[in-house]
């Protein structure tokens, strides 16, 4: 499913500015071997600020999410969507999915399905004798995985290699995703009959995982007198595209990070492996995650360097879900969220980081 570019939703938006508070690093050209350009932060900005404002279009009431999930994108992770039914899970990822302008595809997770449906198969040409391969739906470069824990852990594994490596191995043969690759993917953790809980390696592959929960009064009002009638997401309109997206991208990575940050952010991280009610603490690979996702959070801020503020703002999504807790901390009603943040309060802020 493609769509075409016809219109940018209106939307507002704050920018801060200000010098970095490090010492300045040597860096490359700005411009990678077979990489686009850049762009300028308000470019970034604007761009990021009208692709919010048609989700939004869709999500009512929901700013913080839908930043996340632009978080996510512009980190070049995916995204897990977890909530009860009726909050707008697949919403929120469809409409992410339809404001860009590039590949999308949808994957309805069942107990039947298999790893081909998903990853494609290979099928023999009689007339030319060899096997010809016929790609899957993860395909694309947004990818909506719809109740991905109503699978078998078996087809969830499917989705390892592209997750991570961002290619898919078929009978020995590779082949590579397109760039950008995101995948969206909704579950239920209320309703247990019929699931298959995401195991640690498959959470592990998520940058970020979000709660929608439900609106307050005023922005459910609101969604009654504006989707009662009609649905919104039947006109909604790509107001970007794949390769702006890549671009933004390219920008992302350029974000200076201080060696003292990116200590912080270790520290962090290795904080959770020593927690008396954590099993399992966040892997190497969430630190990675971490950083990415600091440097999206101060591109979408306006900011070319990042601070300790940034790390805080997204702590909570990217590591609370790969955190296994204790039986005596879900005894005593402790969540993964309420360790993270007693983390983060407890390792010390780098001194001078705030401009």
């Amino acid at each position: 499913m493609t769509s075409r570019i016809q219109s940018a939703a209106p939307g507002s938006g704050e920018q801060a500015s200000g010098r970095s508070p490090y010492p300045a690093e040597p860096s490359g050209n700005g411009r990678a071997h077979g990489r686009p350009g850049r762009v300028s932060l308000d470019e970034l900005h604007e761009t990021a600020r009208r692709i919010a404002a048609n989700v939004e279009r869709v999500l009512v009431g929901k700013p913080d999410v839908i930043r996340i999930a632009l978080v996510t994108l512009l980190a070049e992770g995916h995204l897990l969507v977890e909530d009860v039914p009726g909050v707008g899970k697949t919403s929120l990822a469809k409409a992410l999915a339809r404001s860009i302008d590039c590949t999308v595809s949808r994957i309805q997770f069942t107990p039947d399905l298999l790893p081909s449906d998903v990853t494609g198969v290979s099928i023999y040409n009689r007339q030319s004798g060899e096997f010809d391969f016929r790609p899957g739906p993860v395909f694309a470069n947004i990818v909506v995985g719809d109740e991905i824990n109503r699978a078998s852990p078996k087809t969830q594994s499917a989705l390892l290699e592209c997750m991570e490596e961002h290619q898919v191995t078929v009978d020995t043969s590779t082949y590579h995703l397109e760039q950008p690759f995101m995948v969206i993917a909704t579950q239920n953790p209320i309703e247990m009959e019929g699931t298959y809980a995401l195991p640690e390696a498959q959470r592990d592959r998520f940058t970020a995982r979000v709660s929608i929960g439900y609106p307050d009064q005023q922005a459910e009002l609101a969604m009654v007198d504006e989707h009662a009638g009609h649905n919104p997401m039947e006109d909604l309109q790509p107001v970007s595209d794949g390769e702006t997206v890549h671009r933004l991208i390219e920008t992302v990575r350029g974000v200076h990070i201080a060696q003292e940050v990116r200590r912080y952010a270790v520290e962090v991280v290795a904080a959770t492996r020593g927690v008396p009610e954590i099993r399992l603490g966040a892997s190497p690979r969430a630190t990675l995650h971490l950083v990415r996702a600091a440097r999206a959070q101060a591109a979408l801020s306006g900011r070319d360097y990042v601070v300790p503020d940034d790390l805080h703002t997204i702590a909570v999504p990217v590591l609370a879900h790969r955190l296994v807790l204790t039986t005596e901390a879900h005894a005593a009603r402790r969540s993964a969220t309420d360790v993270v943040r007693a983390v983060l309060h407890r390792v010390p802020v780098p001194q001078g980081t705030r401009p």
